[in-house]
């Protein structure tokens, strides 16, 4: 059974990029365009590895998803992609252990931002069986 990956983003063109490459990498993905999408995705069934960006609707929906994923089951990585720094100045990151118990996220990448830098992060957080 193909592992879960719940995909939440506000930018169309990316969330849709997203979604296709890692449906070609053989995931099970659930795309959500919004806070309110990605709670009812996360409902529906609980992903293996979640990819959320920090600014949704509201500025700080990524955070307050994060906590909901975080809350219901710690053991879910989430990847959190984000423009913040780009668009307001204000620098995150998740390189060490209190950033990551307060941002609830396991890694955060800066927008604009590589396929292959999730791909990595995903292999290093949800290692695929052989």
């Amino acid at each position: 059974m193909p592992k879960r990956i719940l995909v939440v983003d506000d930018d169309p063109e990316f969330l849709q990029e997203l979604t296709e490459r890692l449906q070609a990498q053989g995931f099970d993905v659930a795309p959500a365009d919004g806070y309110q999408a990605a709670l009812a995705a996360f409902g529906r069934a609980r992903p293996d590895l979640a990819i959320v960006d920090l600014m949704l609707e509201h500025r700080d929906d990524g955070f307050m998803l994060c906590h909901h994923i975080k809350k219901a089951d710690p053991a879910i990585p989430v990847i959190l992609v984000t423009a913040v720094t780009y668009e307001t100045g204000m620098a995150f990151d998740a390189a060490g252990e209190e950033e990551r118990r307060w941002l609830k996220a396991d890694v955060m990448l800066d927008k604009p931002v590589r396929f292959e830098a999730i791909q990595r992060e995903i292999d290093r957080l949800l290692p695929r069986l052989a």
